[in-house]
């Protein structure tokens, strides 16, 4: 990355190379390559997660240069390039507030104000460092029984509509009723099928139900079928790619053409969409593990190292 005299200017050309990123990612083909992206990072934020990817398209693990010395045992290696990432910089300031006066008249007082700022750090992917094992990351499913029941009970339980195994006309392996409020999965299939399928439904009910709109009508859908379909089969590719569940090869078709005739700000739209509802089951069907307040010595280190969840 070229260098920058102020911190300032270094900001804007990040920025700037992540909103272009955006746009590239569509036209070269790359769409896949993000999604497994977004799987390995479902905590950072959706401008993170891309300026991952775009820095080094095949990062798995990431951690800054002293965390992978401290809590892993690893050491960069001599050479390595970082990757360089946003970091929330919470800041207060004096600014003037409009209030109003005891009489009713307006008036204005300076207060102190919470603003949100933000600065470049650096990280590094595992591949990029040397030292002691690591342990086991992405949870892989191995499609025994029990692992299977439990991920099926665990995504009827955050599953907004009731999930039913049954037979239903079509060609479909899955369908999302509105109008019932019921998700309906073909039985007797595979159990990554199965589970895809649950995935890509359940997303569906979160992500798409109709809303009503006050005088008992519910109006139709504001989003065209092709675009609802990617946005649920990408979220199923996240969710299942995070548990080591493959399915490129069935997910992909839907979202091939998802780059023609669409501007920035609706790429833009969709990717926080499938970002969030994946991060979202993610946690759900494997819920993160509660850590131990920190004492009075990690407070420093606790907000030094905020970036990593940012």
């Amino acid at each position: 990355m070229q260098e920058y005299t102020s911190p300032s200017e270094r900001l804007k050309a990040l920025t700037d190379q992540l909103e272009q990123g955006v746009s590239d990612i569509f036209q070269s083909g790359q769409y896949a390559a993000y999604l497994t992206a977004m799987s390995k990072f479902h905590h950072y934020s959706f401008g993170n997660t891309m300026l991952i990817f775009m820095q080094c398209p095949n990062a798995t693990n990431v951690a800054g240069y002293h965390d992978w010395r401290r809590n892993f045992g690893r050491q960069v290696k001599r050479g390595e390039r970082g990757i360089t990432i946003l970091a929330p910089c919470p800041y207060r300031r004096k600014e003037e507030v409009e209030e109003t006066a005891l009489d009713g008249s307006p008036a204005t007082s300076v207060q102190w104000v919470q603003r949100m700022g933000f600065r470049t750090v650096t990280v590094f992917d595992v591949s990029q460092t040397e030292g002691k094992p690591l342990p086991e990351f992405v949870k892989k499913l191995t499609g025994d029984v029990a692992q299977y029941e439990s991920m099926v009970a665990t995504l009827r339980s955050i599953s907004p509509y009731p999930i039913s195994m049954e037979s239903f006309p079509g060609g479909a392996y899955g369908c999302c009723n509105f109008a019932e409020q019921r998700i309906f999965v073909q039985p007797d299939m595979s159990q990554a099928q199965t589970i895809k399928t649950m995935i890509h439904e359940v997303s569906h009910a979160k992500l798409h139900a109709p809303i009503e709109d006050g005088d008992g009508e519910t109006p139709p859908q504001r989003k065209r079928r092709f675009v609802r379909e990617m946005e649920a089969e990408s979220v199923a590719y996240v969710v299942c790619q995070h548990f080591g569940i493959d399915t490129a090869d069935y997910s992909f078709g839907y979202v091939a053409g998802w780059s023609h005739g669409k501007d920035l700000s609706q790429l833009k739209a969709s990717l926080e969409l499938i970002r969030n509802t994946a991060a979202e089951l993610i946690d759900g069907i494997d819920p993160p593990k509660e850590l131990p307040p920190p004492t009075q010595k990690k407070q420093r280190t606790k907000r030094r190292n905020a970036y990593e969840r940012s």
